[in-house]
């Protein structure tokens, strides 16, 4: 929707994470003062964490435009086999001929559905920033997973993830003033509103993810059902709200992932 409204995505991602930020401290439970944080067990995690947020963003955006939007997607959303394999080589979880299976189709669903029939042919070259990109989601993914079992406590969350959202728009928000700096800056009351819209659902999308994670569900099962159901949802949004023609393989890959749900739920 940035695209069709010319949004300007880079300021309104920095908007976003301070929304997000708001939402946070609003919702938190817990009161710390702000000279206290850095004392917090999870803050070098969280620092982290809002690194790879705001980074991670800008990867993306270079490989879609060296690589194609395409590869973008299938580059992130493939990555969802590192935190998968990291839950069952660490947290020792189960892995059964079923859920392997649907863990397989999973991925493969997630490529179908996301690949085009105009993907450009990735040169060698060009390699870097596509794996650079699954790598980092990869470990964005695994590492929320990992500061969250480690240091959250129960009813922690919402402070957790403010502290990520107030790095990632701190950081942010230095990219913009060296741009303003620069002259390169230009400001449209648009990108605040297109900023909250987006800051809201990311938030709670997060929190959500988080309190997942304190259920018992094992974090591959989790990641396998909480990426293919993104890919369905946005394929079919795709689809109905800007009008995007799929192609065969797309409607194999959203068949492929409900299925792979299926199997790894009851797995």
């Amino acid at each position: 929707m940035f695209d069709v409204f010319k949004i300007n995505t880079q300021q309104a991602i920095v908007v976003n994470y301070a929304i997000a930020l708001s939402f946070g401290l609003l919702t938190s439970e817990t009161s710390v003062f702000i000279i206290e944080i850095p004392k917090q067990s999870w803050f070098l995690g969280a620092f982290f964490l809002g690194f790879l947020f705001i980074t991670i963003f800008n990867v993306m955006g270079v490989t879609a435009q060296k690589n194609g939007l395409s590869v973008a997607s299938v580059a992130g959303k493939m990555s969802v086999v590192i935190p998968i394999i990291f839950g069952i080589i660490v947290y020792n979880e189960g892995v059964g001929f079923v859920k392997i299976i649907g863990i397989l189709m999973a991925l493969i669903a997630v490529y179908l559905s996301s690949a085009k029939s105009d993907i450009n042919p990735v040169k060698f070259k060009n390699l870097l920033f596509p794996l650079l990109l699954f790598v980092g989601s990869g470990i964005l993914d695994t590492g929320l997973k990992y500061v969250e079992s480690t240091s959250v406590a129960q009813g922690e969350e919402p402070f957790f993830l403010a502290t990520i959202f107030g790095c990632a728009f701190v950081l942010g928000f230095f990219v913009v003033i060296t741009q303003l700096i620069n002259g390169k800056f230009q400001f449209h009351w648009k990108n605040i509103l297109g900023g909250i819209v987006l800051g809201i659902p990311n938030y709670y999308s997060m929190e959500f993810l988080l309190k997942a994670f304190k259920t018992d569900i094992e974090s591959s099962t989790l990641f396998t059902i909480n990426n293919v159901g993104i890919v369905i949802l946005t394929t079919v949004f795709a689809l109905l709200f800007f009008k995007e023609k799929l192609i065969k393989k797309n409607w194999i890959g959203i068949a492929l992932a409900v299925f792979s749900i299926l199997l790894v739920s009851f797995a």
